[in-house]
């Protein structure tokens, strides 16, 4: 069977996990929005014009009045149009510039070659300008009519890079063998090299660029950057010397500490990267991206006001950054939002008593009261849980906010809307989807919270250096063992990857994350790094788990870390877990294509209503894959078919069996409610209806429902919770909502309060009967006790 149909049936079931490489992509797509804007990057083109690289010089060594005269001089008197188009650039004139660049790339004067150099450069300046889909545009022109103009596809590499594509390193690589004299090229190789933790590859590439530039007689800023961040990237901190270097050789090299930033905030240290930041802009005040990245840090870590005045000031020198708009619209309507702090007790980590955290909420003011209760019960059973787990209590306060409009949830996150991602931790804060920010059944938002949660603490535990391939590999252990829906889920395509042995080294399952080498290799390395974290489980014990997440409380890397936790070096433990993977899949992955057959000929027998046909294929594609959960999954074909052929009984079961293995989808959910009352297993009903909260918690019905079954169970307190609820979503027609709050506190024995939402119901619906019948009933009981 081809790869592509395996692929084909990925199911639904625990879609935080399914759709983790979406937040994984969202996260480097900020990382690429970042691009700068003041001014121009260095450019290594030797043909650059000798009348431009004077006020460069000036430019480099930040002498900004005389760059300033320098550049003016050219643009108002130099007699190409492309040099002026250059000095516009420089001078920040970016419309002048673009419709210069624009007559320059038609001309064809004396030098057929100018209009491709002119594009190329034209391309950069739209790459610097937030527009890298004009730029691919125009570096694509180039290359159409000259495949091999190395500039063109420095410029198609640089886009890669920037936005994370795998492509980036192939193209880098190809350019370097056919000229080893490319300093642009080997920057680029150093800097994709340091995002995926390849240090010793950053040094080799470092010093040829450095070979290149002295040889050119270019500037040394970006190798000095560099340096500087590899140096911070094995030791923790930067030493002076790389700064000092660099700012000797430009007192306003606000970059260097940009450099560091960026990669302290793909590192996940975001207060680290403040300081830094912070450094950049008091050195060179109008370098505005550095301004934007500030602002955008500051809202990380919480600081709606600090964010707000670094990102007006970046957006008064740029204003052609959208991501700098999009959230600064987004903070304008700060105030549809309600913040709310409570105190949560969870037992203490060492002794028997307990401690406090505190929750803050940022909840939309339109379901704020609704949404609540679910949200603290379930942040404070997850924090209980994972302190408890990892032996680590929360040292400041826990941030959580939900968005109801999924745009809006993206632009606080990654300041672009449209993605598709479901949450992101920044540390002690944690912002997410809400319930309805999506479609019912297009996501578990409780175990998107809990995921979350996790992050929390792998990343505060470790001061922010757990490696990105186990603060995600625990969150989705964690989801499977402890979250709202236990159960191992594991999509198809991760299979097909093993199957191929395309699992990356755990060593280097970063890069997998980082830059994904071909398609859904980043959900593929969620579901590895997951799995990595349920081997060590499953061979070790847990607290072996907690011992590797303990390596990163220091500088270290993840080969280091496995070495001295398992006593084995990394290769070994790779054998390992394959041995492992291989055991666990083994049937699966013998045949795949017997899956593939008994699932889909399972299907057509649903469809065409042979119901009993339907039963074995249903039961023999669970057996082979019982892992594959969701909308189609083959739990559900023989559930339908089991019940179609009078079997309620064993329905029943293979439902429950599909809620074991980590199965929400909210109608099989209902439909299994339904079938346990009919069974007399009320108690069994009630707990899947409330389980139903995590995934749909503003159907009003099944607050009714829900609140009913809770009072005829003698159980007033969740009753009451669901009831409150249900008069948060139905504030117009209060009556239904209003009794059974007061049919609640009756049950809890406050009849005061049970007597005023009683009155209250009536006053709004006077002809209510079942209230009309309370009211009466507590008329009898208050004269028969008097």
């Amino acid at each position: 069977m081809a790869a592509s149909d395996f692929l084909s049936q990925t199911g639904g079931g625990n879609a935080s996990v399914f759709n983790g490489w979406m937040r994984i992509l969202a996260f480097n797509l900020l990382m690429a929005t970042s691009a700068a804007s003041h001014g121009q990057a260095i450019d290594y083109d030797p043909r650059r014009a000798a009348e431009l690289r004077e006020c460069d010089d000036h430019a480099y060594r930040g002498r900004v009045e005389q760059a300033k005269e320098c550049y003016t001089r050219v643009r108002n008197s130099s007699a190409t149009v492309m040099n002026q188009a250059e000095a516009a650039w420089a001078l920040g004139d970016i419309q002048r510039a673009n419709s210069l660049f624009r007559e320059a790339a038609q001309n064809k004067n004396q030098n057929n070659s100018l209009p491709a150099q002119a594009k190329v450069r034209w391309g950069r300046l739209f790459l610097q300008a937030h527009r890298p889909n004009d730029a691919v545009v125009l570096f694509r022109e180039v290359l159409q009519a000259a495949p091999d103009d190395v500039y063109a596809r420095l410029g198609m590499a640089r886009v890669y890079a920037e936005q994370f594509e795998g492509q980036a390193r192939k193209l880098v690589e190809d350019l370097i063998k056919e000229d080893n004299d490319l300093a642009e090229a080997h920057l680029l190789a150093a800097q994709m090299a340091l995002e995926e933790g390849r240090f010793d590859d950053v040094d080799a590439s470092l010093d040829k660029a450095m070979r290149s530039i002295d040889k050119h007689k270019l500037p040394p800023l970006d190798v000095y950057a560099m340096r500087a961040v590899l140096d911070m990237s094995r030791r923790g901190e930067a030493r002076p010397e790389w700064i000092n270097k660099a700012l000797a050789y430009n007192p306003r090299y606000g970059s260097v500490y940009q450099d560091l930033a960026h990669f302290q905030v793909m590192r996940r240290r975001y207060r680290e990267a403040t300081v830094l930041l912070q450094r950049a802009v008091e050195i060179q005040p109008d370098l505005w991206e550095a301004q934007a990245e500030l602002g955008a840090n500051l809202l990380r870590t919480g600081d709606v006001v600090g964010a707000r005045q670094h990102l007006t000031l970046a957006y008064s020198g740029d204003a052609f950054s959208a991501t700098t708009v999009n959230t600064l619209r987004l903070l304008d309507r700060v105030d549809e939002f309600e913040l709310q702090s409570t105190k949560l007790t969870i037992p203490a980590v060492q002794g028997t008593g307990t401690v406090e955290v505190e929750l803050r909420t940022r909840l939309a003011r339109s379901e704020a009261d609704a949404l609540r209760p679910y949200v603290q019960q379930l942040a404070a059973d997850s924090i209980a849980s994972l302190s408890k787990r990892y032996g680590f209590e929360p040292r400041e306060p826990i941030t959580l906010e939900l968005y109801p409009d999924h745009d809006d949830f993206a632009v606080r996150v990654a300041a672009l809307p449209g993605i598709g991602l479901l949450g992101v931790t920044f540390g002690y804060l944690l912002a997410m989807d809400s319930p309805s920010g999506r479609r019912v059944g297009d996501f578990h938002w409780g175990s998107t919270l809990w995921h979350e949660m996790a992050h929390v603490f792998t990343l505060e535990l470790t001061d922010h250096r757990v490696p990105r391939w186990l603060s995600e590999g625990i969150s989705v252990f964690e989801e499977w063992k402890t979250g709202p829906t236990p159960g191992v889920t594991v999509t198809p395509d991760a299979l097909v990857a093993l199957r191929n042995k395309k699992l990356l080294p755990v060593s280097e399952l970063d890069s997998g994350f980082i830059r994904p080498q071909y398609p859904n290799q980043v959900q593929v390395s969620y579901m590895q790094a997951g799995l990595v974290c349920l081997f060590v489980e499953q061979k070790w014990g847990f607290e072996r788990l907690v011992a590797l997440l303990r390596q990163f409380t220091k500088e270290t890397t993840t080969r280091s870390a496995i070495e001295a936790t398992f006593k084995m070096p990394a290769a070994d433990f790779d054998k390992a877990f394959d041995s492992f993977l291989r055991e666990r899949y083994g049937t699966l992955l013998a045949a795949p294509e017997e899956w593939q057959k008994q699932f889909e000929e399972a299907g057509n027998d649903i469809k065409n209503q042979r119901w009993s046909d339907a039963i074995p294929p249903a039961r023999r594609a669970i057996e082979l894959y019982p892992e594959h959960i969701g909308p189609d999954s083959a739990y559900l074909l023989l559930a339908r078919a089991l019940d179609k052929t009078e079997q309620r009984y064993e329905a029943i079961d293979v439902l429950n069996r599909y809620r074991r293995a980590g199965g929400w989808e909210p109608s099989a959910l209902r439909e299994l409610a339904k079938w346990l009352d009919e069974a007399k297993r009320h108690e069994e009903a009630t707990e899947v209806m409330a389980a139903l909260n995590y995934v749909d918690p503003l159907n009003t019905d099944q607050h009714v429902q829900l609140g009913e079954r809770l009072l005829a169970a003698n159980r007033p307190e969740p009753a009451l919770r669901e009831y409150r609820v249900l008069m948060a979503l139905t504030p117009k027609d209060p009556a239904a909502a209003g009794l059974g709050i007061a049919r609640s506190l009756r049950q809890l024995g406050d009849r005061a309060g049970s007597r005023r939402y009683l009155l209250d119901a009536l006053a709004s619906a006077p002809h209510y009967k079942p209230a009309q019948e309370l009211l009466l009933q507590m008329i009898e009981e208050q004269k028969r006790n008097e």
